[in-house]
């Protein structure tokens, strides 16, 4: 069975830093997209991928990201923001990923505002989720 988004979460462990992330591929996909990639193409690859959403209705991706304005004329700032408030109920796929590799999600972040040309990310988070902060927090300082 393929596990892409877990494959890298090893339960009871601390997540990989930022050594370990790369170690196993991490950051190979942004290095690429920022530095051979257009933001169209990115957008491109993502709907050719069939990439969804990990909210309850899997809108996918690519055409979401087609929808935001390009270009001279869109409206600016544009931002990037990421829902991991996990409103349904019983759900902690968030959860497992932010605690189990943020460093991925962080990827998958600056990617996806590189593909819509955000000017600032954000990443929204459950208030009770203080572990997936400290990661997040400790892992965006390994990362910049």
């Amino acid at each position: 069975m393929e596990r892409p988004l877990t494959k890298d979460i090893r339960p009871g462990e601390e997540p990989p830093d930022l050594k370990g992330y790369e170690q196993a591929g991490g950051y190979q996909a942004l290095r690429k997209a920022l530095r051979t990639m257009t933001p169209g193409e990115v957008t491109g690859v993502v709907k050719d991928s069939g990439l969804r959403g990990r909210g309850g209705a899997g809108f996918p991706t690519g055409p979401k990201w087609s929808f935001v304005p390009m270009g001279d004329d869109a409206p600016r700032p544009k931002y990037r923001v990421v829902n991991a408030d996990e409103m349904e109920p019983g759900t902690f796929k968030d959860r497992l990923l932010l605690e189990g590799n943020p460093h991925q999600m962080i990827e998958a972040a600056i990617v996806a505002a590189y593909a819509i040309q955000a000017d600032v990310a954000y990443i929204f988070l459950r208030w009770a989720y203080r572990r997936a902060a400290r990661l997040l927090e400790q892992a965006i300082a390994e990362a910049t």
